[in-house]
């Protein structure tokens, strides 16, 4: 539950209309599914190590011991950085949503309120933390179920109207609106909306008989993943037309899950998504906040980040690593300053590419941990779980996410002049991480680590 409630949020409930209006109902079902394949290959892979490795650190403690020291120490901070941001993100939408009811209240306010709500949920033990999600989670879970169902009835014209059938697959240029680019343009969409699923491979080293809970939790969360998003994007593109300029627009009372629900006749529809979206908000960056506050914990417990960020309180609880994630989380604040929206569209787009790197690490971190696991000769029936069409899936995984970090912002430099603003509001995050990475390197003389000198047998790093 933690995983998909990190992973259901604004990427379904808001970002979704806005696939379907640029590349069709049929563009915007081929990138949701495309990225959907490529998170089941890379989630499996990372099942197969927390499985048989469960730590804390996860893939930033893989990529440390099966590429190069540097290049987990890279991904462990962008990890931190990827999540931090996002809560800021999850925040500046808070203060959307909140103005859906108070249109004239301060953006300061509810971006504080929030925050604290989210702190406090971390604040207490895990298993608080776990509570709080667990049904977070399960609120929006239900409202993707109704959805769904009342969709199909509004389809048929069980809920009255006429029957709709495929009536808008076929308007205009429908289902495909402009070419491969513009689908690739959804590529990032989509993978922000996936982002949180790798959020499991985070809770494996604080969760009971990870080697059997892990990969069932894995298969599981595909699947309904793909359940709710790919069903859920078929259903808005067979009842609202591509063309409706609705679609667009980020304001919840014309979200595309309203939308449906007004067309079945049911008046309170705005409200009722208004509060599902600020819950399912509040848990992603609950989640969020969870996962950067273990990473810079175990960052700084590996000599990685300041040592007091590295200290656990009497409950366990990574106090003072969750006061620093915390603060990144007042980025959101600038909203007061800079309006509401542009502020997180920017946020979105550097959170997107981070997430979208961390995908890179674990591509690559599982193909040298299974080709060292068999160079050392070791048994791959002994592992306590196995991903599927090995070497095919982290190979298809690394390189749709080289495609899309390379690819998401194309149109910056194909004009007649380069859009530096938008290029660097796009590919941000990868000068920062490549400093990180080569910086390090640098510093420690770090190296690649041949196969067979791969450590499996640590259980923990201290």
């Amino acid at each position: 539950m933690i995983s998909l409630g990190g992973t259901i949020g604004t990427g379904l409930f808001l970002a979704s209309g806005g696939a379907i209006h640029t590349a069709g109902p049929g563009g915007a079902l081929v990138a949701y599914a495309a990225i959907g394949l490529m998170v089941y290959f890379l989630m499996t892979g990372l099942a197969e190590m927390a499985a048989f490795m469960p730590v804390t650190g996860s893939f930033r403690v893989y990529a440390s011991r099966f590429i190069d020291p540097s290049f987990g120490f890279a991904i462990g901070w962008n990890y931190w950085y990827n999540w931090a941001v996002t809560i800021a993100a999850e925040l500046a939408a808070v203060v959307l949503i909140m103005k859906f009811w108070f249109p004239d209240s301060p953006s300061l306010l509810w971006s504080a309120l929030a925050l604290v709500i989210m702190f406090l949920f971390n604040y207490m033990s895990v298993k608080g933390f776990g509570e709080a999600e667990y049904w977070f989670a399960l609120i929006k879970v239900i409202t993707v179920i109704i959805f769904l169902i009342t969709g199909i009835l509004i389809i048929f014209g069980i809920m009255g109207g006429e029957t709709i059938g495929f009536s808008n697959f076929t308007i205009d240029d429908a289902p495909f609106n402009g070419g491969f680019f513009t689908i690739l343009g959804i590529f990032m969409v989509a993978g922000f909306s996936f982002q949180g699923t790798e959020l499991l491979g985070i809770a494996a080293g604080e969760s009971e008989n990870p080697e059997k809970t892990i990969p069932k939790a894995i298969n599981s969360v595909f699947w309904r993943i793909i359940l709710f998003y790919i069903l859920a994007i078929f259903i808005i593109g067979m009842i609202i037309p591509y063309t409706d300029a609705r679609l667009l627009s980020e304001n919840v009372a014309v979200s595309p899950f309203t939308l449906v629900f007004e067309r079945a006749g049911l008046a309170f529809a705005a409200s009722l998504m208004n509060a599902v979206i600020l819950t399912s908000v509040l848990s992603a960056g609950n989640s969020g906040m969870y996962a950067s506050t273990r990473m810079l914990w175990d960052l700084a417990r590996d000599g990685k980040a300041p040592k007091f960020l590295g200290k656990l309180d009497k409950r366990g609880v990574p106090v003072n690593a969750l006061i620093m994630t915390s603060l990144v989380g007042t980025l959101a604040f600038s909203t007061t300053f800079f309006g509401d929206g542009v502020v997180y569209v920017w946020l979105l787009n550097a959170s997107g590419m981070a997430g979208f790197v961390t995908w890179v690490g674990i591509a690559i971190a599982h193909y040298r941990f299974r080709k060292a696991y068999v160079a050392q000769g070791r048994d791959l029936n002994d592992l306590p779980y196995r991903s599927k069409l090995f070497p095919i899936g982290p190979l298809f995984a690394l390189g749709v996410c080289l495609v899309v970090i390379f690819g998401q912002n194309y149109e910056a430099f194909t004009g007649g002049s380069i859009d530096w603003l938008g290029a660097i509001s796009a590919y941000i995050g990868l000068p920062l991480f490549f400093v990180l990475w080569l910086g390090y390197k640098f510093i420690k003389k770090t190296k690649i680590i041949p196969l067979e000198e791969c450590d499996f047998t640590t259980e923990e790093e201290k």
